[in-house]
């Protein structure tokens, strides 16, 4: 390896240390974050990604064909067949013969994270909070994704009405994102509403990335489908184990965090763990069911444990796919 090779490399790790170091922020044992990210694991991932990017649209070199963008290509006189919103008003008046503009094809892809901030993220009886996990996956894929001149956006949902934030590129894109998800879960969020969001933001072919945990109404399957009609989109389920197992612990009252409702019941009985158990996997294959038959890959990372490393293999085994 040349000495320019050693350079380049310790720059790229220069560049992801003072990545990490920006989005740090102080933790506490209540919020204590998505765990150690290193620029190793950013590299693995940022290979995953870049490939998934590069099937998409290629972001490191600006397009040689003319449609729809943000940078004029050409204005020239109109043509049948036109789209008559290209039309150059100013032009047109000034020459006295219709012209319409053309503009050069935008090449760069656009990478939308739709963020699950409601209530039900707020819970976590392992190492971290879900809304943990849902940080790290976005400072995981965001980081990938606005490499290469490549833009992050967001649609955000949980304590209010879903609400988006435009594309960026680079680090200002990920800090805008991270935003979105750094404040403390509440509210009964929409995943619904925040797919028909993002339907109508994301007008160019994008990647969808929907990072939540799927609980609540499940009447999100037709957004769905329309949006994975127009943009490859991958689900990534946020779970706690004790979403799965009740542990034998006596008597417990749980309450509902999104509706307040609560319910009393004897963790003692082996039949109700039973049928805890069995319920909370018969709602896990409905949702992987539901995922599949609108055709978006789908990943389940725990909140106890290694997350990145199964997201990075995931992204691999999806893009081979």
């Amino acid at each position: 390896m040349t000495s320019r090779d050693d350079a380049t490399r310790s720059a790229g790790r220069g560049g992801m240390l003072g990545f990490l170091d920006a989005v740090q922020r102080k933790r506490t044992p209540a919020e204590p974050g998505p765990g150690t990210i290193t620029p190793e694991t950013l590299r693995a991932l940022d290979l995953a990604i870049g490939r998934r990017v590069a099937g998409i649209l290629a972001g490191d070199y600006r397009s040689a064909f003319a449609g729809l963008g943000t940078e004029l290509h050409q204005v020239r006189p109109y043509q049948p067949g036109d789209d008559v919103r290209r039309i150059d008003w100013n032009v047109t008046a000034r020459t006295g013969q219709v012209h319409v503009r053309v503009e050069l094809a935008e090449r760069a892809l656009v990478t939308w994270l739709v963020l699950d901030a409601s209530a039900s993220m707020g819970f976590g009886t392992a190492d971290r909070r879900k809304a943990d996990v849902a940080e790290g996956v976005a400072i995981a894929v965001g980081y990938a994704a606005t490499r290469r001149g490549n833009r992050l956006g967001v649609v955000s949902f949980g304590p209010s009405e879903p609400f988006y934030r435009k594309p960026r590129s680079g680090r200002q894109g990920l800090l805008l994102a991270l935003a979105a998800i750094n404040q403390q879960p509440a509210g009964n969020g929409s995943l619904r509403d925040a797919l028909q969001l993002t339907g109508g933001v994301a007008l160019q072919r994008s990647l969808i990335v929907v990072i939540s945990d799927f609980r609540g109404p499940m009447d999100w399957q037709p957004a769905l489908l329309q949006v994975a009609a127009r943009h490859p989109t991958l689900a990534v389920e946020i779970r706690d184990p004790r979403e799965q197992v009740l542990a034998d612990v006596g008597e417990l009252r749980l309450t509902d965090p999104e509706t307040g409702e609560q319910l009393l019941i004897d963790t003692e009985d082996p039949a109700v763990r039973e049928q805890f158990a069995a319920n909370a996997e018969a709602d896990r294959r409905h949702l992987a069911h539901m995922l599949t038959s609108v055709g978006v890959p789908h990943i389940a990372l725990s909140t106890d444990g290694d997350w990145l490393q199964p997201l990075t293999v995931f992204l691999n085994r999806s893009d081979r796919r």
